[in-house]
């Protein structure tokens, strides 16, 4: 029973992924890459928003019963998708002046089978005691 509940889990992950990037090509960003791999972990989106580069880790529920998706991206999980930010920047000749941390929280349990999608910019920031290239 849990690998059908991992599966539907990883669907419903990359549905949300899907919609993220519709809706934030929608809103002016340029795609920069998706499911960026670090030793660190794995960045949802890298996205390009005017002059800033985003990392966007992006949540998807399909039930309200629960925390908000939103809320999911503890301070653990922070400190991950900062390290993988790191990783990638550090690999790139390409410099940005602005980095940015976003979330997009995605609910598709809606009643009238509407999706919502919330877009947190800055949603955390990077600890003043961490260096950021």
């Amino acid at each position: 029973m849990g690998l059908i509940m991992d599966k539907d889990r990883l669907e419903l992950g990359k549905y949300g992924e899907v919609l993220a990037i519709n809706f934030l090509k929608k809103n002016g960003y340029k795609i920069m890459g998706k499911n960026y791999r670090s030793p660190f972990g794995e960045i949802d989106i890298i996205a390009l928003d005017k002059d800033t580069l985003a990392f966007i880790e992006v949540k998807t529920k399909n039930s309200n019963l629960f925390i908000p998706p939103e809320l999911s991206v503890n301070k653990k999980k922070q400190g991950k998708i900062i390290k993988g930010a790191l990783h990638y920047i550090k690999g790139k000749e390409e410099r940005f002046d602005q980095y940015r941390f976003d979330v997009i929280a995605i609910n598709t349990s809606l009643e009238n089978g509407e999706k919502k999608i919330k877009l947190y910019k800055d949603a955390f920031q990077v600890p003043s005691n961490t260096r950021f290239v």
